[in-house]
């Protein structure tokens, strides 16, 4: 088979530098080893999990909430097996969408492992050998396993693992403090699990906000989620009936099940890219520039494997570059604003700099706002009161830097922090809009008339 532009993986890069392709009017084949479309993303990443994350909120609401609503019923309990059987028709859901799309664009799906068999063809195990014009790489990424002592133990799972699992854990570890640890710890401790995190990094979330950091660990303490940060594991002993993981200072925590979330690396083994000249870095992944092109000016790489970001909402942009260009536009990644969601109760979201990063740039010329949403009508009647929104600015020009939430809806807010930095907004027009109320985004303008020392519905700071 000849394409036009060859894809290679079908996660949120490569379904939609296909899908993007064939819009302007290429001949596009995708290919894909796995029995479904979506990459980790859809299959075993961001749409199971959050699908969990979606039960676990109700099972909050219906034992903390509703009662304060005046909502009587009776003690809820946990179906497992109805949440896996959810997840399950969400992601089939979600994968059977890719499938109609790809047929509805006209992108055909080479099923089978692809590898470079030269610069402008590809050998397919169990096919025949496609040639191209040009290729877009987007193989995505897999989970890190550290050369720790005892990791072999099946009982030690990554992610798609634990979304594998048939019942709940009653005492489940949690290796990695960053965004996939906390997410998964946060679900199965509202499934009922006791989840112990253990962080070698002296903060959990460590690449966000200090304070969004501060507020997760207090919110994980009220929940009864143990947290040793500072605490590196050294070895893990599977007992028969259990876990036993040990600390470097002799301490230990056991466990029935342990999730290892350490990180994840780009996928660019064996797909024979230094063979044709094109560099691939076990831990940095395919290095591109601004226009998604490698070493060779018709081989392109998108989302987790071009070594940017590991999100999949800057992989759906990569992957649109990647194929405009691909077909001979002049389009150009830039800086764009890119939120940071992390979906643990409470929601934390992030845009721009985080309070450090704008202090370290630019020094004392750095406001910061922030309003509680105890001070948010929407949020006290819905009784979703932990947390608050944090505006950043430069004093100088008053340009917005940044924007970060703790608290509820923060994932879906975000986005009013993302269009207000790509306009290179300043804080004066997100803090002078009109915002309706009663409402959570509220709290958005709010935050950034406290940073202007003009807060309407906080009392006045103390004044010296």
């Amino acid at each position: 088979m000849t394409y036009d532009v060859i894809v290679i993986g079908t996660g949120p890069g490569g379904y939609v530098a296909a899908i993007r392709a064939a819009q302007l009017g290429l001949n596009v084949g995708c290919v894909e080893k796995e029995p479904a479309l979506g990459g980790t993303c859809l299959r075993v990443g961001c749409i199971p999990t959050k699908a969990w994350v979606q039960t676990a909120h109700a099972l909050h609401e219906a034992r903390e909430t509703f009662g304060k609503l005046g909502v009587r019923v009776p003690e809820p309990t946990l179906d497992f097996t109805a949440a896996v059987a959810w997840k399950d028709a969400v992601v089939s859901q979600m994968t059977g969408g890719i499938a109609s799309l790809f047929k509805a664009n006209g992108v055909e799906w080479v099923k089978g492992a692809g590898r470079f068999a030269g610069e402008r063809s590809l050998a397919i195990e169990g096919g025949e050998e496609v040639t191209f014009g040009r290729a877009i790489v987007a193989t995505g990424s897999y989970p890190v396993r550290p050369p720790i002592p005892g990791l072999d133990s099946p009982r030690c799972v990554d992610s798609t693992g634990l979304l594998s699992q048939t019942e709940v854990p009653r005492r489940l570890a949690v290796l990695g403090g960053g965004i996939i640890g906390c997410e998964f710890a946060s679900i199965f401790g509202r499934f009922g699990s006791e989840v112990t995190i253990v962080e070698m990094l002296p903060t959990l979330i460590p690449q966000e906000d200090e304070d969004a950091a501060k507020e997760l660990l207090k919110a994980f303490k009220r929940r009864d989620i143990a947290v040793h940060v500072g605490k590196q594991c050294t070895k893990v002993d599977d007992v028969g009936t259990h876990l036993v993981i040990h600390f470097g200072d002799g301490e230990s925590v056991e466990a029935d099940l342990m999730l290892v979330a350490v990180g994840r690396a780009p996928l660019v083994q064996e797909l024979g890219l230094e063979e044709i000249g094109v560099a691939a870095d076990p831990r940095s992944g395919v290095p591109t520039d601004g226009r998604m092109r490698t070493a060779l000016p018709h081989v392109f790489a998108a989302g987790d494997v071009a070594g940017r970001w590991q999100l999949a909402h800057t992989s759906f942009r990569e992957g649109e570059l990647a194929a405009e260009n691909a077909m001979g536009h002049d389009a150009v990644l830039g800086e764009p604003a890119v939120p940071r969601p992390i979906y643990t109760d409470p929601e934390i979201a992030g845009v721009g700099l985080t309070e450090a990063q704008a202090r370290e740039l630019h020094g004392d010329k750095v406001a910061v706002g922030v309003f509680p949403w105890v001070a948010n009508a929407r949020a006290v009647m819905s009784g979703e009161t932990a947390g608050w929104v944090k505006s950043i600015h430069e004093t100088t020009y008053g340009e917005l830097l940044g924007l970060v939430i703790v608290g509820p809806h923060a994932t879906d807010l975000i986005e009013a922090g993302v269009v207000a930095l790509d306009a290179e907004s300043t804080v004066e027009t997100v803090a002078d809009g009109i915002a309706a109320h009663p409402t959570f985004s509220e709290a958005i303008k709010e935050a950034g008339l406290v940073a202007l020392g003009r807060a309407i519905h906080l009392p006045p700071r103390r004044r010296p």
